[in-house]
């Protein structure tokens, strides 16, 4: 029983790399603009925590 389940849960993880291949490069693509906005938005919002704290004379 548990090796069936470690089996399937391989079979399926080899099987989501199909998903990979068939993207080709676009795969590469989109984490790549995913990263650069989520990276984006974290400085946006550190540089306004930086603003508020310059502003209230809070931590820094």
């Amino acid at each position: 029983m548990w090796n069936d389940f470690v089996i399937g849960l391989g079979d399926l993880i080899y099987s989501s790399f199909a998903i990979l291949e068939a993207g080709n490069n676009y795969v590469n693509w989109f984490f790549i603009a995913a990263i650069f906005v989520v990276l984006v938005g974290w400085v946006t919002k550190q540089i306004q925590y930086n603003k508020e704290a310059k502003r209230t004379g809070g931590f820094q």
